[in-house]
């Protein structure tokens, strides 16, 4: 009787897990094995615009700087910091060009703080083109950037991604450097589980979210296909998100639009295709949970697709049932739950921004009293502090 009893127990876990896919960050797995003929790699940016391919490091400068030159009106380039081993992370600033007495909310998409989770960085390289090509043509785009401030950070752990070089991701790995996994690696508001060391890239993003107000975000990863709402540390039987309900309704409008292109979109995880953080697996000292109760930005996790390493003559299909409902989760930051404490972000008196950074040469510094314009012409590459009335202002130049 007493092995009949155990028997079952186990057959009914086996069951559960059958249903129910781990969460691939939790336990993480040897990572995906991949022909390095699938990843193809774009060496221009001709190449890259074609959108069938992955860009080397090179040109993913390259073409953040494109944006920025191509759309002086539309957008600005900014740098988040430096990676361990000195790669940028980058983040295009775009909100549209039309007077509007309105303070305009901001939102935040960031993605790939796992280097191997390769879908989310082609996604929002695409989306940074495809606003700005769009904007005066598309009246959903140009009321969207009329009306908010988009930040782009289409990479946040480059180390990882470039881990085999610059030239290609083929050797992507999950972890920075120095082998740290950034999503375990953000203070954990609820106390538990305390870091000894928090990594450079986070400890930038900290820095940054600091400097802004998102109201809104969205962080991108791979390994499933589900939208990821919080908590992290907790299942919803223990602690519910006070905006639960409202994540849902938002979850659901994304996977609804995407399945009205691909029936078969997100549904590895369960048929809904969204789930609570830690129903799904609980995690500690995750970015979604700090971001929701430190900086009190919603924030959700995207599992954009099952394949971390997605083979290049995929990325468009991807992009074709998914880039819909990317534009649409940015315009939920104009419905947001009446109970929410976001306001848009008034920068202090001592925040000084600089554009473009990171810089060739010449960069202005905007301050509480004018503009500076600096010019680094002369100066060797790298992290420079420059001090402007009486602050330190970081430029990189490249």
């Amino acid at each position: 009787m007493k092995r009949s009893i155990i028997f079952l127990l186990a057959w009914l876990a086996a069951a559960a897990a059958a249903a129910q896919p781990a969460r691939p960050d939790a336990f993480p797995p040897a990572e995906e094995v991949c022909d390095a003929k699938s990843l193809a790699m774009a060496t221009t940016l001709d190449e890259m615009f074609r959108w069938d391919r992955y860009p080397t490091y090179d040109v993913y400068v390259e073409m953040m700087n494109h944006f920025a030159e191509t759309y002086p009106s539309l957008c600005r380039l900014d740098t988040i910091g430096l990676s361990v081993q000195g790669r940028l992370i980058l983040t295009l600033v775009i909100t549209g060009s039309e007077p509007n007495d309105l303070v305009r909310p901001e939102f935040f998409y960031t993605s790939t703080m796992h280097g191997d989770e390769l879908t989310g960085f082609y996604f929002m390289l695409r989306l940074c083109d495809t606003l700005l090509s769009s904007y005066g043509t598309s009246s959903q785009i140009t009321d969207l950037l009329n009306r908010v401030v988009v930040y782009i950070n289409p990479l946040s752990n480059p180390d990882g991604t470039y881990r085999g070089g610059n030239h290609t991701v083929a050797n992507a790995m999950r972890y920075n450097a120095r082998f740290a996994d950034l999503n375990r690696n953000f203070p954990n508001p609820f106390g538990t589980e305390p870091l000894e060391s928090i990594q450079p890239e986070n400890i930038a993003m900290m820095d940054y979210a600091s400097r802004h107000h998102f109201a809104m975000s969205a962080n991108l990863h791979g390994g499933s296909e589900v939208m990821n709402y919080p908590w992290d540390s907790f299942t919803s039987a223990e602690l519910q998100h006070p905006q639960a309900e409202w994540w849902k309704a938002v979850c659901k409008r994304y996977v609804d639009t995407c399945r009205k292109y691909n029936p078969d979109a997100f549904r590895n995880v369960n048929d809904a295709g969204y789930i609570a953080g830690g129903d799904w697996y609980v995690i500690y000292n995750g970015r979604q949970d700090y971001f929701n109760h430190e900086h009190h930005t919603l924030e959700l996790t995207m599992e954009l697709s099952v394949t971390k390493k997605l083979p290049s003559e995929l990325l468009a299909t991807y992009w074709n049932f998914q880039s819909h409902a990317l534009i649409n989760y940015i315009g939920e930051i104009l419905s947001l739950p009446d109970t929410s404490t976001q306001a848009a972000h008034t920068p202090q008196p001592d925040t000084y921004q600089a554009y473009p950074n990171p810089t060739r040469g010449t960069v202005n510094i905007v301050t509480p009293t004018g503009t500076h314009t600096i010019d680094l012409t002369g100066r060797p590459a790298g992290l420079h502090i420059i001090p402007i009335e009486g602050h330190p202002v970081k430029i990189v130049k490249f």
